[in-house]
């Protein structure tokens, strides 16, 4: 049996699947243990504030309660993914440096324990706390000038600055016969996943702080728990057991490091009781981390047969109180701002900016989003004013082989954004004939696209628009990357049994489907003989995050390195043969701090996307007909998995295009319910999402296949705004096109 023969052969369920639809599967939420404990996080509810004192008194001797746990408590008060500056409570006694200023309405400063959920929730509100309010600081720009330093420590409120210094500018500018300014303000997005943050923490058999909680990179878990805890990193154990999304939300600690804390003191005083704790919609919202607004200034330049000569950029995120993954999710917006064009001369300055709003972190696209609506945009905006065809405008200028990045180095082989906007349009029909921008009567009286709303036929315009985008598989700009698997085979004379432990989470994209089929492809069985063992630091080795698009490419690496591991040891007949493989990619470089020279990613990921949509100019409703999305996925290993991928971010970056409007006053949310903070429902989303599926073989890729589940996001909102404006004429350089937003701008 070949791999290809294995790969492309039809599984029928996903691994997964049954548990979830029959309700067998534990969601963090559902485990439900003998002897169970209740926990409630108390959030400080101050944006910026420092502690001046704190009675827990009357909460120790509420009814059922059975530990009240602060900052006194915690062995090492502060946590963070890279930078650990955030205190795992706020609060007095704790050694910490400024661990008693509340930077954030979501820092925690109390977890009390009870016997049931409403002890601890009535205990919690007894606990009294007096503040001593502090100036918020929410304005980035204002942030930026520095006259309150909301982390003494750093210096400075901009956490981290980026430059790309390419080329002579003021040739770039004077070869251009067009230019073309905008400013572009990106929002928040909530992550909106399944469930709500939940887990529980206990003592295992072996004396090991074991917290069972939804995540995305389990072994950070266990290493940021045992920080924290300061306790040997075998000492603590992290297990996923079913995961209701995560799309970057569970990146960043929520609350691992506090059940493993209860966990640990209560054993302490000879209390071996698992704790659970589960936050309502509304301390999910609050508590965890989101897409980092932004807001972009920016100009580029082009002749008047469409080569672009110059492109300059200011961006800037809200990375909110703490650090997160912000200088991350920096680095890639401050390359894709460029978009993914040959650009001679550019000068990009990039800045994430500390503040007193929530805290921005990882999400599905991690940067790429912000970035590339600039990028595209303007690419729309050029193409108009040069009265040329936007898919022509791009093909023109799209790196190749061998092209240049801004950063100066060559981009990565396995090149395919040409192939992918081709395979768009073509799809799409670009360029047929169209009744565009113009009431659409006949049109209407066949089909509404807006059944609900009172509208009139002649108020309706209709619009396609065209955007693309790239985006790196992998960690990047320098961050070690690996990834570990273990793989046995069991057997006699033929191999009956093969087993597969790897730590890569399933967060509904898919992964452990396509784990068992390619170590079936590796080790050369069927797929019905492999069993995985997955997602638990005690039987699995590191690897690496559930994010950048990485995991089919990382696993699938390690995976067949593993498997060549292991068939040589069968070879040889030690019996069980068993393998322990790392895969490193290529190294990548951070960026140099005054040209911004450096080579940033292994391998990128390529998608172009064509949206038709309707607009009701009455109204100022939009609806989308149509979207077309061309993703180069290198090879398919499980067909079912990627158009799943692709019609799950189309859905939510249509949210962020469209509807989803987190509001954040004087650094508090305010529309903490999905009753206020609007996603997408069945009625809403794109009548239909045409998968088109590209296989341009990744050079570095496992069998060729590259990761894919972001870059469908990236270029959605860029298209609508398109569409929009072949519909109406008008350009909206804010997103969601909320329909007040849009009434505003129409003549």
């Amino acid at each position: 049996m070949t791999d290809d023969t294995i790969l492309r052969a039809r599984v029928t369920e996903r691994v997964d699947a049954r548990g979830k639809v029959t309700g067998e599967a534990l969601y963090p939420g559902d485990i439900t243990p003998p002897n169970l404990l209740f926990g409630r996080v108390l959030f400080s509810g101050q944006p910026h504030a420092r502690m001046l004192s704190m009675d827990i008194s009357a909460a120790e001797a509420a009814p059922g309660v059975v530990a009240v746990f602060t900052a006194k408590d915690v062995p090492v008060n502060g946590y963070g993914l890279g930078t650990p500056d955030q205190p795992v409570f706020v609060g007095l006694n704790s050694g910490q440096p400024y661990a008693d200023i509340s930077l954030w309405e979501g820092d925690h400063v109390a977890l009390v324990v009870a016997e049931t959920e409403s002890d601890a929730a009535r205990a919690a509100a007894l606990i009294r706390i007096e503040w001593e309010p502090l100036p918020i600081v929410t304005d980035v720009h204002e942030a930026m000038k520095d006259e309150l330093v909301l982390h003494p420590w750093h210096g400075s409120n901009i956490l981290k600055h980026y430059k790309i210094r390419k080329g002579d500018m003021d040739a770039g500018w004077a070869a251009a016969d067009v230019i073309i300014e905008g400013n572009y303000r990106l929002p928040y997005q909530e992550h909106a996943f399944l469930q709500p943050e939940a887990g529980v923490g206990t003592m295992d058999d072996q004396g090991r702080v074991t917290v069972e909680i939804a995540g995305q990179w389990a072994h950070e878990d266990q290493l940021q728990i045992a920080h924290s805890l300061n306790l040997p990193i075998d000492r603590v154990r992290v297990k996923y057991p079913a995961i209701g999304g995560a799309f970057g939300g569970r990146e960043d600690m929520s609350l691992q490091i506090v059940l493993g804390l209860a966990a640990m003191r209560l054993h302490e005083r000879g209390i071996d009781r698992p704790v659970r704790v589960i936050w309502s919609r509304e301390e999910s919202i609050i508590g965890h981390h989101k897409r980092h607004p932004a807001w972009v200034k920016t100009k580029w330049g082009a002749t008047k047969d469409g080569r672009l000569t110059a492109v300059e950029a200011e961006l800037i995120l809200d990375s909110g109180a703490y650090t997160y993954t912000s200088p991350k999710v920096l680095g890639n917006a401050n390359l894709m701002v460029a978009g993914p064009y040959e650009i001679p001369n550019a000068h990009i300055d990039s800045y994430a900016v500390t503040t007193n709003n929530v805290p921005g972190g990882a999400f599905r696209g991690f940067g790429g989003p912000q970035g590339a609506f600039a990028a595209e945009c303007q690419m729309n905006k050029l193409a108009e004013a040069l009265g040329m065809d936007p898919v022509e405008l791009r093909l023109k200028n799209v790196l190749r082989e061998g092209s240049l990045l801004t950063t100066q180095t060559p981009i990565p082989p396995g090149v395919s954004i040409a192939q992918v906007i081709e395979a768009a349009a073509q799809a799409a029909g670009w360029g047929t004939s169209r009744d565009m921008g113009r009431p659409m009567v006949d049109v209407y009286a066949q089909r509404s696209a807006f059944q609900s709303l009172p509208t009139q036929p002649g108020a309706i315009r209709r619009g396609r628009g065209i955007a693309c985008s790239f985006k790196n598989v992998g960690f990047s700009f320098g961050a070690p990357e690996k990834c570990e698997a273990i793989i046995e085979l069991h057997g006699h004379r033929e191999i009956e049994r093969v087993v597969l432990r790897h730590a890569g989470a399933e967060v509904g994209q898919g992964s452990h489907t396509a784990f068992k089929q390619m170590a079936a492809a590796a080790v050369g069985v069927p797929v019905e003989l492999v069993e995985l063992d997955m997602s638990d630091t005690a039987t699995s080795a590191d690897s690496g995050s559930v994010s950048a698009s990485r995991m089919t490419f990382m696993a699938g690496n390690s995976i067949r390195k593993a498997a060549e591991e292991a068939l040589a040891k069968w070879t040889d007949e030690d019996r069980p043969a068993i393998a322990h493989a790392t895969y490193r990619p290529p190294p990548t470089q951070p960026y140099d701090p005054e040209t911004g020279y450096s080579m940033p990613n292994f391998t990128y990921g390529y998608v172009a996307e064509v949206v038709d949509l309707a607009v009701d100019i009455e109204t100022g409703y939009i609806h989308i007909e149509r979207v077309v999305c061309a993703d180069d996925v290198g090879k398919v290993i499980n067909r079912t998995n990627v158009e799943g991928q692709i019609e799950g971010a189309v859905v939510q970056a249509f949210g962020y295009a469209l509807m989803e409007n987190l509001q954040v006053r004087d650094g508090r949310i305010i529309n903490p319910f999905f009753s206020q903070y609007l996603i997408p429902g069945i009625k809403d989303i794109p009548e239909k999402v045409d998968s088109v599926l590209v296989e341009v073989p990744d050079p570095l890729g496992p069998w060729g296949a590259r990761g894919m589940a972001e870059m469908p996001f990236m270029p959605l909102a860029p298209a609508v705004v398109a569409a929009f404006h072949d519909a109406t004429g008008v350009w909206m350089d804010e997103i969601p096109l909320l329909p007040w937003r849009v009434i505003e701008k129409l003549p």
